[in-house]
């Protein structure tokens, strides 16, 4: 999928990992679900979820800005 997509928070990221991520298999993947998931949910602080979320991007070279 080419084009840009804003990801804006811990629910939005968990969204675009289920619906669009490229490869949805990888380690660094699961971490990052797990990781926005239990952000969503309040035990686990949305800077945590994004280191995870930053290091599935890089795992499959998605381009963040």
């Amino acid at each position: 999928m080419v084009g840009t997509r804003e990801v804006s928070g811990p629910f939005d990221a968990l969204i675009y990992l289920t619906d669009q991520w490229p490869n949805r298999s990888g380690p660094r993947f699961v971490k990052a679900r797990i990781a926005c998931k239990a952000a969503v949910e309040g035990r686990l602080t949305a800077e945590a979820a994004r280191q995870e979320f930053i290091a599935a991007a890089d795992e499959v070279r998605v381009l963040l800005h």
